[in-house]
């Protein structure tokens, strides 16, 4: 079974990896590849600040990649890796700062740079992470996010009393065309996957500037996604039929596909 895996190809080989375990055949075709915005000073000036904030979110692994390696150009005299805020705590000995993550892979990535979260909602959306949050009245919570981030989060936040400070630290940007990940596609594949809305966006322009319906594609493929946010983008793009896996990372969309759904 051929399984099209469109996520950014830096991102894409443990997915790759455990598709191979259970007897699919991965095929590349990223179709979004993730940068650092230009102008990274909004970053530079909250981190700086960083004794405001009750929490700081991260929504992706992006983000804690992105903000880590601005604290690394900043140097971190008072970092305290034992703690829950861990090298977030460098401006302040005395803050209160805490940390959550949008789900396990974004909690792996900051416990790899020494943070523990204090909080990861079970369901892996952002809708679920207010809850954990505790009371935010007249509290400040940083959002280091994607610049086309949805809204549902600092939405909540506000309605909830706190001031949600975005900031922009990381763009969805086209990937180049992957020539051998289109000739499979125009060869058929069994599996298309989807693991964001940019993913879908994305893939729609590049299949229709190869000349296919990304509708109705060689082999007549099955769409799988990530997750509920994901799902909805693919069905206003136009996909029908789709899947998607019950726990919202790809190890979900693995077990999604090793039981045949």
């Amino acid at each position: 079974m051929k399984v099209l895996i469109t996520r950014p190809r830096s991102q894409a080989d443990s997915f790759a990896n455990a598709l191979a375990e259970i007897g699919f055949e991965p095929v590349y075709f990223p179709v979004i590849e993730i940068r650092p915005v230009e102008d990274l000073t909004a970053l530079d000036k909250a981190l700086s600040e960083i004794g405001r904030y009750a929490w700081v979110v991260f929504t992706s692994v992006n983000g804690v990649e992105v903000v880590f390696d601005v604290i690394a150009r900043r140097g971190t005299p008072k970092q305290s890796p034992k703690t829950s805020g861990g090298l977030l705590r460098f401006t302040r000995s005395d803050t209160t700062l805490r940390v959550a993550a949008i789900g396990p892979k974004t909690a792996e990535a900051l416990q790899k740079r020494g943070v523990t979260p204090d909080f990861v909602p079970e369901e892996y959306v952002a809708e679920a992470i207010l809850p954990g949050l505790g009371d935010l009245r007249g509290k400040w919570v940083l959002l280091p996010r994607a610049e086309i981030a949805r809204k549902a989060l600092p939405k909540a936040i506000a309605e909830a009393g706190g001031v949600a400070h975005e900031i922009a630290v990381y763009q969805t940007v086209p990937a180049l065309l992957d020539p051998d990940g289109l000739a499979a596609l125009k060869s058929g594949v069994n599996v298309v996957t989807f693991t964001s809305p940019s993913t879908v966006e994305n893939f729609v322009e590049i299949a229709r500037r190869a000349g296919l319906d990304p509708f109705h594609l060689p082999g007549n493929p099955k769409i799988a996604c990530i997750g509920p946010i994901t799902q909805k983008a693919a069905e206003e793009a136009g996909f029908v039929d789709l899947v998607t896996a019950e726990v919202y990372t790809t190890e979900g969309l693995v077990t999604l596909l090793r039981s045949g759904a």
